[in-house]
C-alpha cells in the first residue's frame, strides 16, 4: 500500500547536525535556568540550551540573547 507516512507528534525532531562553535557550546550550557524539555529523547538532557522547555519561548529569561544571535545571522 502506497501513501503519506507522518511522523506521530510525540516523536521529537532530530538534534541539529554538526558541531556547535566552541564559543556557543559555553555560552548555551548549563545555565541557572535550564529545565529539559520532557518531548525529548531522556540521553538528549545534556543542560544545552536547545534541549530546554522554555528555549525560544516568552518563558525563556534568555531571549533577547538568542533573538541577538538570530539578527547577527541574517544576511544584509
Amino acid at each position: 500500500m502506497r501513501g503519506t507516512f507522518r511522523i506521530p507528534a510525540h516523536v521529537p525532531a532530530a538534534a541539529p547536525a554538526g558541531p556547535l562553535p566552541e564559543e556557543d557550546l559555553d555560552r548555551f550550557i548549563d545555565r541557572e535556568c535550564y529545565e529539559f524539555n520532557s518531548r525529548l529523547l531522556v540521553a538528549w538532557n545534556d543542560r544545552h540550551c536547545s534541549h530546554c522547555r522554555h528555549y525560544l519561548t516568552s518563558r525563556c529569561p534568555h531571549i533577547d540573547e538568542f533573538l541577538d544571535d538570530v539578527e547577527d545571522l541574517t544576511p544584509e
